[in-house]
């Protein structure tokens, strides 16, 4: 099957669920721009699967996976407890940001949210087994804002309705969970 195909399929369906997903959520139920978003996640993710896939198999020689693995563990810890500090954004309306400071917290939240992720390392392995880089950043690309553009929109749409006390709760635990599952494949 050709790269660009396998690699958008594989993503998409990697990012069901994902970080990623519930920060698109995040940043559309905040700043209501749904559109310097979107810019934001696609910025985001050229760069930051662009360079996994031409570093792809420097890294994969470079790191050992068992301390990958522990880092990973750790970080998803550490995140899910730092979500629970509540911002002093969360007791008062969403700062009024222009679009080009949507956009900027979005691509580097996205850029950082996806070193080390499952399709960060997914796409290193696409570039690595398939040997053509842009079509596996194409496909990678699409995949992730196939999952990541419809929370965008369901977040601007019931920003109203959307309680981020929850939300946060969600997260924290979501990213314990990951912890917890990154700890299994550690030992």
């Amino acid at each position: 099957m050709h790269p660009f195909l396998v690699s958008a399929a594989l993503v998409a369906l990697a990012e069901i669920g994902d970080k990623t997903q519930l920060l698109s959520l995040l940043l559309a139920a905040r700043y209501r721009a749904p559109w310097p978003i979107i810019l934001g996640i696609l910025a985001a993710t050229l760069a930051n699967h662009g360079l996994a896939a031409g570093l792809g198999d420097v890294l994969a020689h470079w790191l050992d996976p068992r301390l990958l693995n522990w880092a990973v563990v750790v970080s998803f810890v550490a995140m899910g407890v730092w979500i629970l500090v509540p911002d002093k954004l969360d007791d008062e309306q969403p700062a009024a940001r222009g679009s080009r400071g949507v956009f900027l917290t979005t691509a580097l939240g996205f850029f950082l949210a996806e070193m080390g992720d499952k399709t960060q390392i997914a796409t290193i392995a696409l570039a690595a087994r398939f040997g053509d880089w842009i079509p596996v950043v194409a496909g990678t690309t699409l995949g992730m804002l196939a999952a990541n553009v419809p929370a965008v929109l369901f977040g601007h749409r019931y920003a109203d309705r959307l309680p981020s006390r929850w939300i946060h709760g969600v997260a924290a635990a979501l990213c314990i969970v990951l912890g917890a599952l990154a700890l299994h494949a550690a030992w």
